[in-house]
Order: C-alpha cells, then sequence, then structure tokens
C-alpha cells in the first residue's frame, strides 16, 4: 500500500467518522423534542384525567339533586292523575 492509499483511507475514515458525529448529535437533538414532547403529553393527560374527575364529582352530585326531584315529580305527577281522572 503505497503513501497516497493510505491518505485515501485516512481521508474516508475521517469522513465516515464526521458523518457519525453529525448522525449522532442529529440523534440527540432529536432525542431531547421527543422526551420534550413526552413530557408535554404526560402533563395534558394529567389535566385531562383531573377534568375528568371533576366532571364525575359534578356529575354525582347533580345526580344526588336531580333524581329525587324527579322521582318527586313523577309522584305528583301521578298522584294528580289519579286524584282528578
Amino acid at each position: 500500500m503505497n503513501q497516497e492509499t493510505g491518505e485515501q483511507m485516512l481521508q474516508v475514515l475521517r469522513e465516515i467518522r464526521d458523518a457519525q458525529r453529525d448522525a449522532l448529535q442529529k440523534m440527540e437533538e432529536t432525542q431531547a423534542l421527543v422526551r420534550e414532547q413526552i413530557a408535554l403529553s404526560r402533563s395534558a393527560v394529567a389535566e385531562s384525567v383531573g377534568m375528568q374527575r371533576v366532571a364525575l364529582q359534578r356529575q354525582r352530585s347533580i345526580s344526588l339533586v336531580a333524581l329525587p326531584a324527579l322521582l318527586i315529580c313523577i309522584a305528583a305527577i301521578g298522584y294528580l292523575v289519579l286524584r282528578y281522572f
């Protein structure tokens, strides 16, 4: 192997090394973006779960008031129907 071939091989190896460094840097940047997106997603999921819990609590509260009121209205209508017909 002569000097020129050795230099060409060395140059090719340097180019490969540089390309791998660039690829690694891009992968690290992408990984950072993915981590950020995961954090945002977790935050959104946590907020959604919290909102669902609040909605369920409100639904239970309304059910405790609305269901007895509905039953009282049905009973009153039944009473009126039986009394006047």
